[in-house]
């Protein structure tokens, strides 16, 4: 869920960024913030994603040691 003071950020970014006087600092800021969301998202899913299968997904991690062993 999403805090008040983050919806207060992202709408003060909303307009510097419609008035062209968003800053990289701010630009920097705002992606963090709004990615930080979606990680705890993917993780989420992916959990409940493997929870769900019939059989169990493997992480991309595990796929990518796969690889190595070629």
């Amino acid at each position: 869920m999403t805090s008040p003071e983050l919806l207060a950020k992202i709408a003060s970014w909303r307009a510097k960024a419609l008035a062209n006087t968003l800053t990289p600092d701010e630009m920097a800021e705002a992606i963090i913030a709004l990615r930080a969301g979606r990680v705890g998202a993917q993780i989420a899913s992916d959990a409940s994603r493997r929870k769900r299968a019939k059989t169990e997904i493997p992480s991309a991690d595990d796929l990518l040691d796969q690889l190595g062993d070629l």
